[in-house]
């Protein structure tokens, strides 16, 4: 099986990649290396990979069409796993637009070419911003997604309907996987289990948005990428699925576990809410279960201790 990764330099794609090289896989991957944080910590993820004669790169931006039409042309891959983003809700309130083109028009560009090409299937790196600040907890796949509050969620939202609009269109089998809070080893620098333990173990203080009664469903990276090479394995025509841990932590919790993990207090600096922060993330799994035989093995105390371990072994 040879299968086309985008955005594969990234937390999910460089783990994704070491699991299918692992399982005799072929892999082709895209990455344009962007500025949202050091591109050395990505050409670090792919350290194994790079190594591996079943893996091959391409430097390159997923809204070239027509370098991306060569890649498809000259690879002649079996199935499509689209992880490229541009990521970070509150970065994506400064800047709409680059989110705008980088998610959803990115996405149809490799959509037309998995049409194009006869792509057998296209699986879709989606996430639980989607849902905003949707009352209906736990959050299930058929929500009507209507309280969307971060362009962030808007583009992953719009990019969603095209996928299924492919799908109908032109019979391109897809699955829409909504990751929800992924942590673990290569997670990225601006996510909270990254800033929390380097700040508690250089003595720093650390940012607390709120009163610390927001929620994350926190979902570690290898129950996240089981999930993924099920979908691959799984001959779906079409299917909205929740990747999540559905045992939410709030954020008062999350840090007494960072503390616990790491052996030190934590220095917390209160400050208010942001804008796009939704209140709370809880994944109803009962369709993953159902469709993919997937559930979460990872307690987010396990995981912590996890990540903490890799953290002190590469930084």
């Amino acid at each position: 099986m040879k299968v086309l990764i985008t955005g594969v330099a990234g937390f999910i794609g460089s783990n994704l990649t070491d699991r299918l090289l692992s399982e005799d896989y072929e892999v082709i991957g895209v990455d344009n290396f962007n500025n949202y944080y050091d591109s050395k910590i990505k050409e670090d993820n792919l350290n194994k990979a790079g190594k591996h004669v079943n893996f091959k790169l391409y430097g390159e931006d997923i809204l070239n069409l027509g370098e991306l039409e060569k890649i498809f042309r000259i690879e002649k891959f079996n199935k499509v796993i689209h992880l490229a983003a541009r990521a970070g809700v509150r970065p994506s309130i400064d800047n709409p637009l680059l989110y705008s083109e980088v998610n959803v028009l990115g996405t149809i560009n490799l959509l037309k070419l998995a049409v194009d090409y006869k792509i057998e299937q296209f699986i879709f790196g989606s996430s639980s911003s989607v849902y905003g600040n949707s009352k209906r907890i736990p959050f299930s796949e058929n929500d009507p997604c209507n309280d969307i509050i971060s362009p962030y969620g808007a583009s992953k939202r719009a990019a969603e309907l095209w996928v299924e609009s492919f799908y109908r269109t032109y019979g391109l089998k897809s699955v829409v996987l909504r990751f929800f809070t992924v942590y673990g080893p290569r997670g990225r620098p601006d996510m909270a289990p990254a800033l929390f333990t380097k700040a508690i173990l250089g003595g720093r203080s650390i940012n607390q948005f709120g009163d610390g009664s927001s929620s994350r469903d926190y979902t570690y990276i290898d129950d996240i990428i089981d999930g993924i090479v099920k979908s691959l394995e799984k001959d779906l025509n079409f299917g909205i699925i929740n990747l999540g841990n559905n045992q939410p932590a709030t954020l008062t919790d999350f840090i007494k576990i960072c503390e616990k993990v790491i052996g030190r207090k934590a220095k917390i600096k209160k400050k208010s809410s942001q804008k796009g922060d939704v209140k709370k993330t809880w994944a109803n799994i009962v369709k993953s279960k159902k469709l993919l035989g997937w559930a979460p093995k990872t307690r987010l105390s396990v995981g912590l201790s996890k990540y903490y371990k890799w953290l002190k072994r590469n930084y």
